[in-house]
């Protein structure tokens, strides 16, 4: 699971970190923006503009479903961990009842010694 999550964490990173090191305008043509980026993005112009803002805006959607994804996994993870704290709460419960009748017991059969 650590290592489920670390990479989902660095994914992130370095999807953040290839947005960043990215120069020029988007969709401005061949080179600029990191790369060629097919043949619309390489005419330039509105056409290559709108493509790469669509790059974008696709991006930006799939790294908020991700963080979702690992948010709804981690409030699952809490709630397993609640549930495992109150089965063992009442685990600890039984067996403190356990030993209070087992001592109850002892006195009983010193008593009568």
């Amino acid at each position: 699971m650590a290592l489920r999550l670390f990479s989902c964490r660095n994914s992130l990173q370095i999807a953040r970190f290839g947005i960043r090191a990215m120069s020029g305008e988007y969709g401005s043509g061949a080179g600029k923006g990191g790369g060629s980026g097919g043949s619309v993005r390489e005419a330039g112009g509105s056409f290559g503009k709108m493509e790469a803002a669509h790059e974008e805006q696709y991006f930006r959607k799939m790294q908020q479903e991700q963080l979702k994804a690992l948010h709804d996994h981690h409030k699952e993870e809490v709630d397993n961990h609640e549930t495992e704290i109150q089965r063992h709460q009442e685990a600890i419960a039984r067996h403190k009842e356990k030993l209070g009748k087992l001592k109850s017991l002892e006195k009983k059969g010193s008593d009568t010694d």
